[in-house]
């Protein structure tokens, strides 16, 4: 395969590579039948590259040709009290904020549409929502008729669709070409100068500081710190509102308006400081040692007699799975556990650990369990607990915790 040279962010400075992983899944969170798909799941190729002009990361190798975003994709969050809660409140945020009352709303990458029906519900609104992986027959009550689902991706052939406010949540990340879509969306607005985008990515400054190898995805082609998704915004011709980071620092937002034509565009990107520099050199030495701290910790719990779990089937999991698949015994692990009820019963892909109901951990009773987001520790401990169990929960991030 031939790596990817130039910065699709900025169209023409080089990257610098850092960081490869072989044979990692190309889908993470596409549901898999059976154990033999899963082993038998394809597979790509993981290659980061940075950009010393805008600051921007992207997986040099990711091929597009494997991906296939379809129904069988189950990203949704919504099952967790914990995501809910951050939901509503993200959603009652940028109501009052932008004065989202009795607008259109135009979501673009709405996965099984719990977001933009919430708006709708909360502020009167009415929506429009793409994404190929929606499930008509999962469409949420909240919002009722107020908000219609296209099967698609939202691309050039959509750009007469007008909307007062735009919301594209964990899909630019999806996106190879980001500075090609974004000036896409931009040409959709025209002369709407008042229509105001959110976005929303994963915050790529924190996987460099934890050197959180769990987050990086093949599908995920594009990451982004504060530096590279503003710079982004504005080689595309919008003007910044505000830019934050929410979730336990694991989300960064933005916001925008397309800039007025008096505004010149011209020399208004900023590099990366020393800082983000020195992050990605840092993450480049470090990463290697932090995976086989997890294999070594796994293949001591296994020696010793310990019955090990992973919580939360998605995305987190299977990276950190397929991390890990190279050097360490995988029968360590033999079980996945997610509430979302659609998870149940399916197989990790790249993995084959079997996707198994908090129920389930009643019979089995493991030792430890290693929750694939510590925002959910909580959560976990309290679902633990009332299956009468007190095994010990593991943030992922406390890969020095002794156990």
């Amino acid at each position: 395969m031939t790596l990817l040279s130039s910065c699709p962010n900025c169209l023409q400075h080089p990257l610098e590579l850092f960081y490869v992983l072989n044979r990692v899944p190309v889908h993470s969170v596409m549901l898999v039948a059976t154990r033999d798909e899963a082993l038998e799941f394809p597979v790509g190729r993981i290659t980061l590259g940075f950009c010393r002009s805008c600051g921007f990361i992207t997986n040099a190798s990711f091929d597009k040709s494997k991906m296939n975003y379809s129904p069988k994709c189950e990203e949704t969050q919504g099952f967790s009290s914990t995501f809910r809660s951050f939901h509503t409140a993200l959603a009652n945020d940028l109501i009052n904020r932008y004065g989202l009352y009795n607008k259109s709303v135009l979501e673009i990458g709405s996965g099984k549409g719990e977001f933009i029906s919430m708006l709708c519900a909360l502020g009167n609104n009415r929506g429009i929502a793409f994404d190929p992986a929606f499930v008509p027959a999962r469409k949420p009550e909240e919002g009722g008729d107020a908000v219609e689902f296209i099967q698609d991706f939202y691309s050039e052939k959509y750009k007469h669709v007008k909307a007062d406010f735009v919301v594209c949540k964990m899909t630019l990340e999806h996106i190879p070409n980001t500075l090609e879509f974004l000036r896409v969306v931009r040409q959709s607005m025209a002369d709407r100068f008042e229509t105001t985008l959110f976005f929303q990515v994963p915050n790529m400054a924190r996987v460099l500081k934890d050197i959180a190898f769990w987050d990086i995805y093949h599908e995920h082609c594009s990451y982004f710190t504060a530096t590279s998704l503003k710079n982004l915004f504005v080689m595309a011709d919008f003007d910044i509102l505000d830019t934050w980071t929410g979730y336990d620092d694991q989300y960064l937002m933005i916001t925008a308006r397309p800039a007025m034509p008096t505004d010149r565009r011209v020399n208004k990107t900023i590099p990366p400081n020393d800082e983000e520099c020195e992050s990605v050199s840092t993450f480049a030495i470090e990463v290697q040692r932090r995976i086989r701290q997890w294999q070594d910790m796994v293949g001591r719990l296994k020696h010793d007699g310990k019955l090990v779990v992973i919580w939360g089937s998605g995305s987190k999991g299977v990276a950190f799975l397929s991390a890990l698949q190279a050097d360490a015994d995988q029968s360590a692990i033999e079980y996945a556990v997610d509430i979302n009820p659609y998870r149940k019963g399916c197989f990790m892909p790249g993995t084959g650990q079997e996707i198994v109901e908090p129920a389930f951990l009643s019979a089995y009773r493991p030792d430890v369990v290693v929750a694939m987001n510590s925002i959910y520790t909580q959560e976990i401990s309290s679902e633990l607990k009332s299956h009468g169990l007190d095994a010990t929960v593991l943030p992922i991030e406390a890969i020095q915790t002794a156990v």
